[in-house]
């Protein structure tokens, strides 16, 4: 999660720096478990991904069918994923935006995508939480990935504040307003690029806003 409060001192430098060189650094394939939830998406639904960095899962969701906004914080990673877009001949509406700047309109998005933003507090984390429910139309999916207590012993991906991190009761408390169709909690190799790779401390989650 790039955002002010995120724990680094200036988050939008860290993460443009991070993100400019040539390749990218979580590579260009979609998160493993967005990819697995497949059957869930149907063509023609909006989608928003959320600190969607170079752009590999926004992509992948238009790949899909799906039309997608996605948003990061760093103009560096935009300017990546516009170019993977391109490359993969297709189309998604990318804004440079901070989690707490975007425009959060209830009531928008059949899907919203979360795939390990987790450079926050968590008061932070409760609000985009709660802001990614209000995003979704009744029946709507909010699908995430994130890392758990257990990945820093791995040390393979992902930020070393324990608070950062995801616990089964923690995604249960924040998403107690919508239907759990999966709240999995699970260790798994995964190859994302440089900076997510080797045995990894998971937490996938799928929910449905309620009708």
């Amino acid at each position: 999660m790039r955002n002010a409060k995120s724990g680094f001192a200036n988050p939008l430098e860290t993460w443009n720096k991070r993100f400019d060189r040539q390749e990218y650094i979580f590579g260009t394939a979609p998160n493993e478990y967005l990819a697995c939830q497949a059957d869930l998406l149907s063509a023609g639904q909006r989608a928003l991904v959320v600190a969607d960095g170079e752009g590999r899962n926004s992509v992948w969701c238009a790949q899909q069918g799906l039309v997608v906004d996605a948003f990061d914080l760093s103009p560096v990673a935009v300017a990546k994923a516009q170019k993977l877009a391109a490359e993969r001949g297709v189309h998604v509406n990318y804004y440079v935006s901070d989690i707490d700047e975007w425009t959060w309109t209830p009531e928008t998005y059949d899907v919203v995508v979360v795939i390990f933003v987790q450079f926050a507090t968590p008061e932070m984390c409760a609000r985009l939480f709660a802001n990614c429910i209000r995003a979704l139309k009744p029946g709507g999916l909010v699908i995430l990935q994130g890392y758990t207590p257990r990945q820093l012993e791995f040390k393979t991906g992902g930020p070393s504040i324990l608070e950062h991190l995801y616990t089964e009761p923690m995604l249960r408390e924040a998403f107690s307003s919508v239907d759990m169709v999966e709240c999995r909690f699970y260790e798994a190799e995964i190859s994302e690029g440089t900076h997510h790779s080797g045995m990894s401390a998971l937490a996938g989650m799928v929910g449905r806003r309620r009708i």
